[in-house]
Formats: structure tokens, sequence, C-alpha cells
């Protein structure tokens, strides 16, 4: 029974956390969260390596106490001053196992840097998959949201919304625009076109008129003339000479 109980909690809560999720801002948090982890991680990163540091500048001044006991041991063996020879010995044991200790801490912290240098590689990459797998997830996010309110408008064509008003317009202009050329076509009928062309061609014969005036003032218009009047003069000889031709042919074929 308590089981179900925290069951049915559990489902209770859940339901309700979910109803309150934006997977867009839980995306783009995680993406802020991943990113503020590298400055954490270089820190962690910096303090491996000073450790580091800090030793093997130990092990190197061990090795430089050791080098000076040992002449200061091979000083007093010479002077024949065993008891200082002792001293030094003694001393130069515990410099060799502090040294011993801090070469193997030393090792431990390179092992330390270098498992930390690949866990922020793997890290960084495991970061830049998820930070683009997100960005990736957000941009089709933004693209379904577009559609949708693209669909949306679609939809409220469709309903007889904008639609029926886009078309109400449209037909009203085009009714307009008939009415106006039916306007026009009934104002052309109405005028009378014969009684314009008749005052267009009295027009012509009025400016053609003033032409023959002007040719005859420059003495053009009797040599024209004069060449009519040979035209027609030589037209009836040239008629006469082709029926010659015609009677002499059919004599022939008699």
């Amino acid at each position: 029974m308590f089981k179900r109980f925290i069951r049915a909690i559990k489902s209770m809560f859940g339901g309700m956390v979910s109803s309150i999720e934006d997977p867009k801002l839980i995306l783009e948090q995680n993406i802020r969260e991943l990113n503020d982890q590298i400055p954490q991680m270089n820190e962690n990163i910096a303090t491996v390596k000073a450790n580091a540091v800090m030793l093997r500048k130990e092990v190197e001044r061990n090795d430089k106490k050791i080098q000076e006991i040992t002449s200061k041991i091979k000083a007093a063996i010479n002077a024949d001053r065993d008891d200082l020879a002792q001293g030094y010995a003694l001393q130069l044991e515990k410099v060799k196992e502090s040294l011993e200790q801090s070469k193997q801490q030393l090792q431990y912290a390179d092992q330390a840097y270098e498992k930390a240098i690949k866990v922020k590689q793997a890290f960084m990459r495991e970061k830049d998959r998820k930070i683009k797998e997100a960005r990736e997830a957000l941009r089709a996010s933004e693209r379904a949201e577009w559609q949708s309110r693209v669909a949306d408008a679609l939809e409220s064509f469709e309903m007889g919304g904008l639609d029926q008003t886009h078309s109400e317009m449209v037909n009203k202009l085009n009714e307009q625009t008939a009415r106006n050329e039916a306007r026009m076509e009934i104002a052309l009928e109405s005028v009378d076109t014969h009684s314009m062309e008749i005052e267009a061609n009295a027009e012509k014969i009025r400016a053609q008129e003033l032409v023959n005036q002007f040719k005859q003032e420059m003495g053009k218009e009797t040599a024209s003339k004069e060449k009519k009047t040979i035209e027609i003069e030589d037209s009836p000889s040239k008629e006469k000479e082709e029926s010659q031709k015609t009677i002499g042919k059919e004599k022939t074929k008699s």
C-alpha cells in the first residue's frame, strides 16, 4: 500500500513538473552550465599542475642537498673528522628518504595531471557534441514554430476570415473596373465619329489645297499638269499599236 502511495505521489508531481518544463529553456540552461564548468575544470587542472611543479622543485632541492652533503662527508673524511662525517651521513639518509618520497609524489602528480588533461579533452568533446545537438534541436524548434505560424495563417485563410475579405475586395475591384470600362464604351458610342472623320478629311483637303497653292506660286504646279497632259496624249497611240499587233497575229494564224 505504501509503495502504491509513493508511486501515486511521484506520478502526480512528475506530471506537474512535465507540464511546467520548457524544453527550449532547459536546453539553453544546459548549454550555459556546460560552458560554466570549463573555468572550474581549468582551475582544478591548474591546481594539479601546481602540485606537480612544487614536487619537481622539491626533488631538485633534495638532489642539490645530497650533492652538498656528500661533498661535506668526503671533506670530513679527508680531514679525519669521522664524527662530522657521521652527522652528515645521517642527514644524507634523511634527505635521500625525502627525495624518494618526493619522486613518488611527483610521479603520482604527473599521472594525475595527464589524467586531468584527458578528462578535460573528453569533457570538451562531449560538451561540444551536446551543445551542437542542443542547438540543432533549438533551430529545429524555431523552424517548427515558424511553420506552425504559417499553418495558422493558412488555416485562417481557409476558415473564411482574411480569405473571405480578400475575395470580396478583389471581386469589388473587378466589378468597379468592368463598370468603368462599360462607361467608356458607352461614351465612345455616343460620340458622332462619322462627323469627326468628315471634319478630319476636310482638314486634309484644306491642307492639300494650301500645298497646291504654294506649288502654283512656285511654278511646280504647271510643270506637273503638262506632264500629265503628255501622258494622256501618248496613251491612245500606244493602244492603237497594240491593237494592230493583235490583228496581225490573228491573220497569221488563219
